[in-house]
């Protein structure tokens, strides 16, 4: 007979997602924000097929939250999902007692977490309302965290409106016991790779934060693309992609060697093929290199710098050689539709088949409890 696998079977360590979601109701935004902005905080309405969604002033498109706890459902359940209210959620994306029985469900012993709506709003196009919003947001993960804060790992939000405000977030995200900093795809003044963000890296650094660039957190989240619909998908980590290539090849990670950035579910089975890509634009082609002058490889900096999260990236593991292994974290995504929940231990056993003990320590464990300082 043939025996469920569990997490006992891939380590002898409690095994943490590195990047999971809340699923925030908008009071998490409306009873915490300043009077002035409370008419215009997101609100929940009710589609023509009667599911639920979440207006946000300012934006064009609603936020399809029900969708954004789409976890185990596949297909037609899936669509239907577009048809049913927030309370129809798994209720465990804003009450932390039932997202500890959700971890335990899925074999999962810690979560590091992100926003869900948060992530929409950081195209927000009014800075200071995106401010106001994500210092609601810190304030509330780290309440929910502080019900089992060996498991709810959560990270806070910065507009980076400036440098001096993205500095006091940093300050006060530490002082809340938040472990890290989910950052908008863009700043407000210049952008990443100007020599004007020296000191917020040198913060992030001194702070002992990770900084995190998701997808969808940068302006045409799911860009234009030709040809059907569904081509504009495979745009998604390209914003990831074009983050991480400026800031090496700006001399950022030269400058600041302790700054720590995820990618987060992005996939990593294009690493090989563009750390390949970037040494080469400078080994090769002087016309593209431009003013580019690194004393290491590009690829250096992005194996010591760049840590990544994926769910179900065979390709990444099959590549797992042309890595840093000891950046290289699993995620299970819940509740959000793209979930490996609530199936993660059947799919890490059949997926992890090529990684030795200490492969899969570092997968599941040792990696991110060594990046968030955990215990």
């Amino acid at each position: 007979m043939q025996t469920t696998p569990t997490a006992e079977n891939l380590t002898t360590k409690r095994i943490i997602s590195a990047d999971s979601h809340v699923t925030e109701p908008p009071s998490v935004y409306r009873d915490r924000v300043a009077q002035r902005f409370r008419d215009r905080a997101p609100r929940l309405v009710q589609g023509d097929g009667g599911g639920e969604m979440i207006v946000i002033e300012g934006m064009a498109d609603p936020f399809p939250i029900t969708l954004a706890s789409g976890a185990g459902y596949r297909g037609q359940a899936l669509a239907d999902r577009a048809n049913v209210k927030l309370e129809e959620c798994y209720s465990g994306g804003w009450e932390p007692k039932q997202r500890l029985r959700d971890q335990d469900r899925d074999g999962i012993g810690g979560e590091v977490i992100y926003p869900s709506l948060g992530m929409y709003l950081c195209n927000h196009p009014d800075a200071e309302y995106r401010t106001a919003m994500f210092g609601a947001y810190n304030e509330w993960m780290a309440e929910y965290c502080e019900t089992a804060p060996d498991r709810l790992i959560g990270l806070g939000q910065t507009a980076m409106t400036s440098v001096e405000q993205g500095i006091k977030d940093l300050e006060r995200i530490k002082a809340m016991g938040l472990r890290g900093v989910m950052m908008p795809g863009y700043p407000v003044v210049e952008d990443y790779d100007s020599p004007l963000y020296d000191p917020f890296w040198e913060a992030a650094v001194a702070l002992d934060l990770p900084l995190s660039f998701h997808i969808l957190t940068y302006k045409d989240g799911i860009g234009k693309a030709r040809g059907p619909k569904v081509n504009a998908f495979m745009s998604i980590i390209r914003g990831n992609q074009d983050i991480i290539g400026m800031m090496i090849f700006a001399g950022v990670f030269e400058r600041h060697p302790g700054l720590k950035l995820v990618c987060a579910e992005a996939d990593a089975g294009w690493v090989p093929h563009f750390m390949y890509r970037m040494d080469h634009a400078l080994e090769r082609n002087p016309w593209t290199a431009g003013k580019s002058v690194l004393a290491r490889s590009p690829s250096h900096y992005f194996r010591e710098n760049i840590y990544l999260t994926f769910q179900d990236d065979i390709i990444a593991l099959k590549l797992k050689d042309f890595f840093n292994r000891e950046r290289m974290m699993w995620a299970s995504d819940f509740p959000h539709l793209d979930s490996t929940y609530p199936d993660s231990m059947a799919l890490l056993a059949e997926q992890t088949q090529g990684l030795n003990a200490q492969e899969r320590d570092w997968l599941l464990h040792d990696n991110v409890a060594s990046l968030y300082g955990l215990n």
